[in-house]
């Protein structure tokens, strides 16, 4: 798919989407992609990985559930249905770590003491809907990912990126990313 589609669709969901509450938090889905996006650029990150900051909740974007579904008991699978619509779109380091936010979360719950404590409720109430904590097995699974490191980082982006006040670039911004992911997956084989 070139590249200015993807952009053009990226683009398009937020314009149709972003504008919606971010679970219960205090910022919409646009304000929550952006911020995670801005705390990758200021760590240095790949293109690759600023786009899965902006893009790791797009399965949010792409349901028609209500904002309140995790409140109703209802876990929306979003890491799963993101993955599944950037798989054709970016590289596995893109999508990899999109789809494995969700049990960074768990991992880091299991893995650091302190991490839970951090946790807004939101996170609390999906996290128990997504499994909880990782048992030791599923631990020594999800590090042996090759994109585990990398879904650390954006679980810990996303955890940040909920802050009514922050300051950050526009959307527009980002697409300077998006674009070079595109174009790594241009150039990225195909069996």
């Amino acid at each position: 798919m070139p590249k200015e589609e993807n952009v053009r669709e990226v683009l398009s969901l937020f314009a149709e989407h972003g504008e919606s509450q971010y679970g219960g938090e205090a910022v919409s889905q646009l304000e929550h992609g952006i911020q995670a996006a801005t705390w990758a650029e200021r760590e240095g990150a790949s293109a690759e990985l600023i786009t899965a900051a902006l893009l790791h909740d797009v399965g949010h974007l792409l349901h028609n559930l209500p904002d309140d579904a995790p409140d109703n008991g209802v876990d929306d699978l979003h890491e799963v249905l993101g993955a599944e619509w950037l798989g054709n779109r970016f590289p596995e380091s893109v999508l990899e770590p999109v789809r494995m936010h969700v049990d960074a979360k768990r991992y880091l719950c299991a893995a650091d003491p302190n991490y839970r404590a951090g946790l807004s409720e939101p996170s609390e109430i999906s996290l128990q809907l997504q499994g909880g904590p990782m048992n030791r097995v599923e631990c020594e699974a999800f590090r042996s990912n090759p994109h585990f490191e990398d879904a650390v980082r954006l679980r810990r982006w996303d955890d940040l990126a909920k802050d009514p006040d922050m300051q950050t670039p526009n959307l527009d911004h980002f697409m300077q990313y998006v674009q070079q992911a595109c174009v790594r997956q241009a150039s990225t084989p195909t069996n």
